[in-house]
């Protein structure tokens, strides 16, 4: 099968191909990684998400199909919610900054496959040029993220987008036979939106390829069967499938 907008995540390309954000979910919690893959399990599409999307949608050049396919975005009168009006403003300030709308001026949504240790892993590339991979992210604001057992992170690794920005670099690689730096086109949401563009130094890439080489096999192992996934017993999925068994003892209770 062909990969398309239409078809790239469906369950029979979910289940055929790793990519980055089922990495990351993996990591997280794997059974609910498993339920999502597989088709029985669907996160919710929060606000948060739907804005970026909005976004992403605009420059990809298909808002009209986002409205069309997400009715909730509106209000009962027909308007835009406020959340929505605040992306259409992060839209317009963002095509006012010449060098933002040149990072955002490549080859849109381009779909690519690779290999990656005997797997195959498949990437949509926001803005593609001929020398650089450009990602668009639309976040709440630029600042540290304190993430437990890490402490605290810029936003780039908080969010793991060096990860991304490592295996889209590599199945670029293999398919064009280039090495071609990766950078982030960031705008916020906050009430003045604020640019940047961010370049993700090599050095990082390298690690984060080495740890995506590292696990992919295994995540791969259990989308398919061979392994059992183990529950994190913390994300909505393990709550919703939770089944009490027995009481429990103060004393296990987890107070970090």
């Amino acid at each position: 099968m062909l990969l398309n907008n239409e078809n790239y995540f469906s369950v029979e390309n979910q289940m055929k191909y790793m990519g980055v954000s089922q990495f990351k979910s993996f990591e997280q919690c794997q059974a609910s990684a498993l339920a999502e893959v597989t088709g029985n399990f669907e996160r919710e599409k929060t606000t948060a998400l739907l804005v970026g999307s909005y976004v992403d949608a605009h420059f990809e050049g298909t808002l009209d199909l986002f409205r069309a396919k997400n009715p909730e975005i509106f209000t009962k009168k027909g308007d835009l919610k406020a959340e929505y009006r605040k992306a259409e403003e992060i839209i317009q300030r963002i095509e006012q900054d010449n060098l933002f709308m040149e990072y955002m001026g490549g080859d849109k949504q381009v779909i690519m496959t690779g290999d990656i240790e005997g797997v195959p892993v498949k990437i949509k590339i926001d803005s593609y040029h001929t020398d650089k991979i450009v990602d668009l992210k639309i976040m709440k604001d630029f600042q540290p993220i304190y993430k437990s057992e890490q402490g605290r992170l810029n936003w780039v690794e908080a969010w793991q987008y060096d990860l991304q920005g490592a295996v889209y670099q590599e199945i670029v690689r293999q398919n064009t036979g280039k090495t071609l730096p990766f950078f982030l086109a960031a705008a916020t949401k906050e009430k003045v939106t604020d640019l940047n563009i961010i370049q993700i130094p090599q050095e990082y890439l390298d690690v984060e390829l080495e740890r995506f080489k590292k696990n992919v096999q295994f995540y791969d192992a259990i989308k398919h069967g061979l392994i059992p996934p183990e529950r994190c017993e913390c994300c909505d999925y393990c709550k919703i499938t939770k089944v009490l068994r027995e009481p429990v003892q103060l004393g296990d209770l987890d107070f970090e």
